[in-house]
């Protein structure tokens, strides 16, 4: 039996439960509205698994139906689920709640069909914000359809609040200079997402950059003079520099003025009664127009002072602030001056990640969300391991030092190129270790999640995946720099120096590595649901890509120079430049459709770029094939 996350308390009883043609699921007199989305929901399930398609209805219920009630005696977020003999009873403190209990009989009928054990489950969880951060700036926004699917995804596992982080993929009335080269999420989609999420106990909460990483706002000729960097505008596309630069001057009254306008618009979409500003990464501050400023009053001041500013509109507007916490923890002593409305979010990504940030909030007093990463930011698929003993340790500081909730990132950098499905493992373990203290090793919970979600018979399907990472060697982030290294004039000589000391058997280890795993993954893909087959596909793809960079990298690191055809011994490459760069292309080609399965264009075409800098760069050997 897979239960994830794992119940607190689980009674096995003798026999069985038959659902039958009959079965009616019934939701008690006491079932609000909104019930009635969860029936649905295990309607839809019993269905898909059995073939028998149940009523859903209202009032009495008999002998072997399944019944959803609310019980005043349990707490707000406590449910229970009875399965006898001849019948399930399902029942929550609230509504959030009865649909926990729904989704635990959810992943049973989706491993047991119409034949569910008997047993007694009672269950709550360790911290009441469970949730999942998902970049939808960087790279890659998500269609509606897909943004519901992760909806779908997050309700499955319990977690029950999402953020979408935004920078400049949002349709701002006021300021189309913004967004007028991208495929940004209207205000008729975030409406729609929120009704979504509200009906499957998802908080669909707001999150708008408002002071660092505003490359797009900053670079705008209407905003241009509002960036504390001079020059703004104009530059040349960088994935680096639109993360390490473009910080608002905090020092000018219009910067507070262009980001509460902002704010005011985009928090009328939501139901939620929170606003993450983030208000991360400030790295140019006082470094430019507000050096003055900073100066006189200190910059972890002027930060503060800007940032309270935005608190202040927020709280009047009944929202409660959220923002990232990096920049704070250098000066605690600051905290002291916040609303105690305000929440702070501590990240750290490591796998080795120390407690340092959430000492010194959990110090200060500070209400806060421990946030931790699923790994999936500058890799074709998600570093699985790195990200599980991120994970479990972000959630074991969180129980210590008191944390209000989780809030599991899925950030962009350089692109967003790994594809969705491969962040859903993260998610799973983010809503495993958030709801409970559970003893699951990583090797056993891959196993669990490989049937569980991607009814995966072997169990093996995640495991294989967490191995794909490891076989990059020249990877996707030594590609981007070495492009946009080259474009300003920079050597690249010290991006390739570090190939060049391992030699060449780390190259030949990862060929002989991902030959192995994408004949493993085939093995796997024949013992799996046909519904969740395509992450076969989209494995082989980034197998490919990642195999074709490792190529490249070889042919520079053998060239001497990255511009250079021969090796240094005056011996040709194993591939010719011209060669590698036809499958680079032909790479691009299917990334490109899987892209577009479950995205907009977002940034694809500067994607593109990079590979066509490095084709063109490859084709420049002389003569021909």
């Amino acid at each position: 039996m897979i239960l994830l996350p794992l119940p607190k308390h689980l009674e096995k009883g003798k026999g069985h439960f038959l659902l039958g043609l009959d079965t009616m699921i019934v939701m008690k007199p006491a079932c609000p509205e909104g019930a009635a989305v969860y029936a649905g929901m295990l309607k839809a399930e019993i269905a898909d698994c059995t073939g028998f398609n149940p009523m859903v209805t209202r009032g009495c219920a008999k002998p072997g139906d399944i019944i959803l009630d609310i019980d005043p005696a349990l707490e707000e977020g406590q449910y229970r689920l009875d399965i006898g003999t001849d019948r399930a009873v399902l029942c929550g403190g609230s509504l959030n709640s009865l649909g926990q209990s729904v989704q635990t009989l959810r992943q049973l009928v989706r491993q047991y069909a119409g034949l569910l054990p008997v047993l007694h489950i009672e269950d709550k969880p360790d911290f009441e914000v469970r949730g999942f951060f998902h970049d939808v700036t960087r790279g890659r926004v998500q269609t509606l359809p897909n943004l519901k699917k992760l909806a779908d995804t997050m309700a499955f596992y319990k977690l029950n609040q999402l953020q979408l982080y935004i920078e400049h993929t949002y349709l701002f009335r006021e300021i189309p200079e913004l967004w007028r080269d991208e495929t940004p999420l209207t205000s008729d989609e975030i409406l729609e997402l929120d009704a979504y999420c509200h009906a499957r106990g998802i908080e669909l909460v707001p999150c708008l950059a408002s002071f660092g990483h505003l490359y797009k706002l900053l670079g705008t000729r209407t905003c241009e003079e509002l960036c504390e960097l001079e020059g703004s505008a104009g530059q040349e596309f960088s994935f680096w520099d639109r993360m390490g630069h473009h910080t608002l001057n905090a020092a000018d009254p219009r910067s507070t003025e262009l980001i509460l306008g902002m704010i005011g618009e985009f928090m009328q979409l939501f139901r939620s009664d929170k606003f993450n500003i983030c208000a991360d990464e400030t790295f140019d501050l006082g470094m430019g127009r507000s050096r003055k400023a900073a100066e006189e009053k200190g910059r972890d001041r002027l930060y503060a002072e800007f940032i309270s500013g935005l608190f202040d509109f927020l709280i009047k507007n009944g929202k409660k602030p959220m923002f990232w916490g990096d920049i704070i923890c250098a000066s605690p002593k600051l905290l002291k001056s916040f609303p105690e409305e305000v929440v702070c979010l501590a990240w750290g990504y490591s796998e080795e990640q120390k407690d340092t940030e959430i000492r010194i909030l959990h110090e200060a007093g500070t209400k806060q969300y421990v946030c931790p990463g699923t790994r999936g930011w500058n890799n074709w698929v998600n570093q699985l391991r790195y990200s599980y003993e991120n994970i479990t340790r972000m959630c074991g500081y969180g129980r210590k030092y008191g944390a209000i909730g989780v809030l599991n990132t899925d950030w962009g950098d350089y692109g967003h190129i790994n594809y969705p499905a491969f962040s859903v493992p993260g998610l799973i373990y983010g809503a495993v270790f958030s709801w409970g203290d559970a003893e699951l090793g990583f090797d056993e919970l891959n196993r669990q999640i490989s049937i569980l979600e991607f009814g995966d018979a072997s169990g093996a399907l995640v495991d294989c995946l967490a191995r794909v990472s490891d076989t990059a060697v020249f990877g996707w982030p030594d590609a981007v720099m070495m492009k946009e290294w080259a474009q300003k004039g920079r050597d690249t000589e010290e991006i390739l120096q570090k190939f060049r000391e391992g030699g060449e058997e780390p190259f030949e280890e990862a060929k002989r590595r991902a030959t192995e795993l994408q004949e493993e993954l085939f093995r796997i893909g024949r013992g799996m649901d046909s519904r969740t087959r395509p992450i076969i596909a989209c494995t082989a793809v980034a197998i490919r890509a990642i195999s074709a960079w490792n190529e490249i990298g070889r042919y520079y690191i053998r060239s001497g120079k990255s511009t250079c055809p021969q090796a240094e011994d005056g011996s040709a490459p194993e591939k010719t430049g011209r060669l590698l760069a036809d499958e680079l292309e032909r790479c691009l080609y299917h990334f490109k459709v899987s892209w577009r399965e479950n995205s907009k264009e977002g940034d694809l075409s500067k994607i593109s770029d990079v590979f066509f800098w490095h084709a063109d760069l490859l084709r420049k050997e002389k003569g021909v094939r």
